[in-house]
């Protein structure tokens, strides 16, 4: 230990002296300290002064800890794969939208379990600003929440009663950006000179202009160019995602400290995981995308340390729609490896799937999805068929070239496919935010629209169209990391024809897969004669014997692919407690596979755990129903 860090460690003991549990915060430090000063060498090697205040942040947040969390943070410290395991099950809505308020909330909870969710992400509920406010993303402040929701007081009884269901709760917080009228930007325009550097202000069109060169527009429909004029300010503000979002000043150690405090506040508050929400966007640099610099991996592994420290429980998930190559770097890679988030959306997942869907051809997927590279083992996937989003055709030109295909006409292939309007197309999608210099649209409609529920006018119908959102949802619950169900797809709900009746949401048609939950609707899960019961049943079973397969286990790496049939697609999965084969049919029509597709991958694997019956081949070839998925694993 140098001389510095041992200063710093007796600083901290100092801080704690009062507290009989000092031992546990600076072993903590033993173990993540070094983190902590390492990612603040690499971005602020100029503030020497930043570890100390980082650690009175990392104390006071300690001492203001419940014992209730205390105890939970020594039972996660002994169980750090709490996200990782088979029985690890999200699921995502709006609070308002689930159920009126966070005590509203509260009282659903039996309803989560009988679904088997283990984890809840609630979207944002931290004061956003008035009118329009990007779906909840422009937060005023994040130590309220919505009055309409309730209090931070309410959250923390919610966090409560989750966690004594065995649900664990993330919140999102939003990085890049804060609302115009946040304190911070208030300060700003009132000409405090402190506040003012919280943010990237430019006295003319200069500096902005030479960004602009390289860098894209988020929203081109609705907030063109990436910087605001602000007549207050006398100033051009960066405004990446809209003008009355402000895009924060990282450069500025003020600002790593202020999110420091606010994500150690949110754990005290019985937050599990937090949502970082456009991280990559956090570290600007001239001739660049601004986006996914290095630093922004710095930055995290310091905010990671930091609450490793006071609060032990809390993880963190990586909001990055990034390329494949860029995006495992949010899970750690080289230096980082393990020390920065602990999970990462991916969102190649959730486009291979709707891409097979359409083409009824799983080629694709298998390339791309075979070219990620292994994450650490100590974090994890998020998956996800749907989410609160749209879908943007993220379809490397490269990988669509490896199976012979144009990627800038199979992009166009599926906005046409899921706006309705391709001859084969079965989905009732919108198009949102087309760009009409790169021809890009992107893609909303609930999963059950998506995949043809809407348009069905047959029994039959319906039910093929459940049985894709099911092998979608058997992919997801089947990849491995932890699955996510965006509230209404566990009951096939259609899109909200009224989306566009509140004002605020009029210009965002995202809002048409935001329905509210039908509770009347609700009850007929339990009716096999239904749509919505037969979503139900299909996706618990789905959840049911997850829970039972340890190869699913997140630490072991999903291997795709591709068979002799272009429908068809395997997923395997290695782990010494067993091995799981997974064999999809992405199309609506019976599929004829040789036997040596699949046993190449373990001819011993022929137990189907879904149906709970061994699979058998006739004459050499095994047969596929439409989406058929099997999980196969040694007979029992």
């Amino acid at each position: 230990m140098s001389p510095t860090d041992a200063a710093l460690r007796q600083h901290l003991e100092a801080a704690l002296a009062d507290d009989p549990q000092q031992v546990d915060v600076l072993t903590r430090w033993d173990r993540w300290g070094p983190d902590l000063l390492a990612g603040l060498a690499e971005v602020y090697p100029q503030h020497p002064d930043l570890a100390r205040r980082l650690l009175d942040l990392v104390a006071a947040a300690h001492l203001r800890r419940s014992d209730a969390l205390r105890t939970r943070d020594r039972a996660r410290l002994l169980a750090p794969d709490w996200f990782q395991r088979p029985d690890a099950v999200g699921y995502a809505c709006y609070a308002d939208r689930f159920a009126g308020t966070l005590a509203g909330v509260g009282e659903r909870v039996d309803y989560l379990r009988e679904l088997g969710v283990t984890y809840l992400h609630l979207m944002p509920l931290l004061q956003p600003r008035p009118g329009e406010n990007d779906g909840g993303y422009a937060v005023m402040d994040y130590g309220r929440v919505r009055p309409d929701l309730g209090t931070m007081d309410d959250l923390e009884a919610l966090a409560a009663t989750l966690h004594e269901a065995g649900i664990s709760l993330t919140l999102d917080l939003v990085l890049n950006h804060v609302a115009a009228e946040h304190a911070w930007a208030e300060a700003a325009r009132a000409g405090d000179p402190t506040y003012r550097d919280y943010f990237y202000v430019y006295p003319d069109r200069t500096v902005p202009d030479q960004y602009e060169v390289t860098l894209p527009e988020v929203f081109p429909d609705f907030a063109p160019g990436n910087f605001t004029w602000d007549e207050a300010l006398r100033g051009w503000v960066w405004t990446t995602f809209n003008a009355w979002q402000w895009d924060v000043n990282w450069t500025n150690p003020d600002v790593l400290c202020a999110y420091a405090g606010i994500i150690l506040d949110l754990a005290n508050r019985g937050v599990d995981c937090l949502r970082l929400d456009a991280i990559a966007f956090i570290w600007k640099r001239l001739g660049t995308d601004c986006q996914n610099q290095p630093e922004v991996h710095a930055i995290t592994r310091v905010l990671r340390a930091a609450a490793r420290m006071a609060a032990p429980s809390l993880v963190f998930k990586a909001e990055a729609i990034v390329a494949p190559r860029q995006l495992v770097a949010y899970l750690g890679r080289g230096e980082h490896a393990g020390r920065v988030s602990d999970l990462a959306y991916h969102n190649s997942l959730m486009v291979q799937i709707w891409s097979a869907l359409a083409s009824r051809d799983a080629r694709l997927m298998a390339v791309a999805l075979s070219r990620f590279p292994d994450i650490p083992t100590t974090a994890a996937w998020a998956t996800y068929l749907r989410c609160h989003d749209d879908i943007g055709w993220a379809i490397d030109d490269d990988d669509a070239a490896a199976i012979g295909w144009n990627g800038y006409a199979h992009r166009g292939f599926l906005s046409d496919f899921y706006v309705g309007v391709h001859p084969a197309s079965f989905a009732e999608g919108l198009a949102f935010q087309e760009n009409p210099v790169t021809g890009d649209r992107r893609i909303s409609g609930t999963a059950a629209s998506l995949a043809g529920l809407g348009l069905a006018r047959t029994d039959a119908q319906r039910r093929m169209a459940i049985d894709r959102i099911l092998l979608g949802y058997a992919m997801v619950l089947g990849f491995g990391g932890i699955p996510l169900i965006h509230m209404g797809d566990e009951l096939a709900l259609r899109n909200d024809e009224g989306w566009a009746s509140v004002p605020e949401h009029a210009d965002d048609n995202r809002w048409v897969h935001r329905p509210r939950m039908p509770w009347d609707v609700v009850p007929q899960r339990h009716d096999l004669a239904t749509d919505t019961g037969r979503m139900w049943a299909g996706l618990q079973r789905l959840v049911t014997v997850r829970r039972t397969l340890e190869p699913l286990h997140a630490s072991a790496p999903t291997r795709v692919h591709a068979t002799s049939h272009p429908s068809v697609v395997c997923f395997v999965r290695r782990h010494p407690a067993g091995d799981l084969l997974q064999v999809y049919n992405v199309s609506d029509a019976t599929v004829a596979l040789p036997v040596h597709d699949i046993a190449g991958h373990g001819a011993e694997l022929t137990l189907d755990r879904l149906s709970n019956r061994s699979v058998t081949p006739y004459r050499g070839e095994h047969v596929l129903r439409p989406y058929a998925a099997w999980w196969l694993t040694e007979e029992r």
